[in-house]
């Protein structure tokens, strides 16, 4: 009857706009899931070693095809571990220091807890 409308829904904030990129920021157990392949923390550490690697360059330096790699990093993006970017017809992969921050926060929060009791 009165033009009521439901109210909206509250507007993103910078931070909320970029957890819901990447929403393995505020799930530990899917970053625990990814780190608990050793492959996924091998080629954390060589991303490390070569920020701005492709697929192919790193899987050039483990004994897995492109395809194996790829699928690795898709797992490690979506956790947030890592960030991909596009350089002409390349996908150039970095580590993603934050995601696994918001990780080992999340870990340090619980074990003050822990203590605390």
């Amino acid at each position: 009857m009165g033009g009521s409308r439901p109210p909206s829904p509250p507007a993103l904030t910078p931070r909320d706009a970029s957890d819901a990129a990447a929403p393995g920021l505020r799930d530990p157990g899917r970053v625990f899931a990814a780190l608990a392949d050793p492959r996924r923390r091998e080629l954390l550490e060589l991303l490390a070693e070569t920020p701005g690697a492709s697929a192919g360059v790193l899987a050039a330096r483990l004994p897995v095809s492109r395809q194996a790699v790829a699928q690795h990093l898709a797992v490690l993006e979506e956790c947030a571990l890592v960030t991909r970017r596009r350089a002409g017809r390349q996908v150039l992969f970095s580590v993603r220091p934050e995601g696994l921050k918001a990780t080992a926060d999340w870990l340090l929060a619980r074990t003050a807890a822990w203590l605390g009791r």
